[in-house]
């Protein structure tokens, strides 16, 4: 995530009668006209990612559309990039990662986050789905929390109509997309992945802005998102595991991630905090052998 606290902060002390809300700071969204992948010259994370993690080109499925719901019940169409062969998802061949990314941008900028997880354990052993919430990229529509829970649905229903049954799904989310992640693990609405990963995760939207704004003000005096992790976390029992850079200075360790964790309800959980890490390089500075490890062992222990 990208929000300038300080600036936040002043402003929004100065201008208590503005409509601005760190709603508009939250979804940090850019249109573009193509997806790029490989070819992609815009900053990036992960960008010095080896070549040995690049995806072969047949097994690069899209970027393709999928129908989604708006906060308003419309349709919105939104677009998405499969890492595998969509063939061997209906016979159990192939577990899938749905990967729900940060609030920056647009898939392009998390391109190779998707390719790292689609060679944790082997070669492209993970199938790979990612989407761009409404507003993002291509997709049509402007981003809401609602909007954002319906595209992650619209997701598992594509993985669904493929063949995927929940003991091969496994939900991963990243900064903004723990929200997604944990929410509908946490609220199923038709398959429920079978496991659940969150990389620094924030705990809700209230402690999100007291942090961003330092104002000991209530949260929806600020925003009118209503996300709350930490409270799904007390409803989730499907194994969890959690990752979190102990230098990360946007989403504080401290005051959302450990909180997250600790309110999980399970009891089969792996904590994984790194020293040095920031929010956004978590993999690099773990070393992205031990981060590639580390989530295969875990998926091979939970999921049979």
């Amino acid at each position: 995530m990208k929000i300038n606290r300080y600036i936040l902060t002043i402003f929004l002390t100065l201008n208590f009668n503005t409509c601005l809300r760190l709603d508009d700071f939250l979804f940090n969204q850019q249109k573009i006209q193509s997806y790029k992948l490989d070819n992609y010259t815009g900053d990036r994370e992960l960008a010095n990612l080896p070549a040995s993690y690049d995806i072969a080109s047949n097994l690069i499925y899209g970027p393709f559309t999928i129908t989604s719901k708006s906060e308003k019940n419309q349709n919105v169409t939104i677009y998405a990039i499969y890492i595998g062969d969509p063939a061997l998802i209906a016979n159990g061949i192939q577990k899938v990662i749905l990967y729900c990314h940060g609030n920056r941008d647009h898939m392009d900028f998390y391109w190779p986050r998707a390719k790292l997880l689609a060679n944790v354990g082997a070669k492209n052993k993970y199938g790979v789905l990612m989407i761009d919430y409404q507003g993002y990229g291509m997709s049509d529509g402007n981003p809401t929390e609602a909007g954002m829970y319906n595209d992650v649905q619209a997701a598992i229903g594509w993985l669904s109509n493929q063949g995927l049954t929940a003991n091969n799904l496994i939900i991963y989310g990243y900064s903004l997309g723990s929200a997604p992640a944990t929410e509908l693990t946490a609220h199923p609405r038709t398959i429920q992945p079978s496991l659940i990963m969150l990389e620094a995760p924030f705990a809700s939207a209230e402690t999100m802005a007291q942090d961003a704004t330092l104002l000991a003000l209530p949260g929806s005096y600020f925003m009118n998102i209503k996300i709350n992790n930490a409270e799904n976390m007390r409803l989730i029992d499907k194994p969890f595991l959690w990752m979190h850079g102990i230098n990360d200075s946007f989403l504080s360790i401290t005051t959302h991630g450990e909180v997250v964790y600790a309110n999980y309800a399970g009891i089969s959980s792996l904590a994984i905090r790194v020293s040095g890490a920031v929010h956004n390089n978590l993999p690099e500075v773990y070393g992205y052998n031990n981060y590639t490890l580390v989530l295969d062992q875990f998926i091979l222990t939970n999921l049979p």
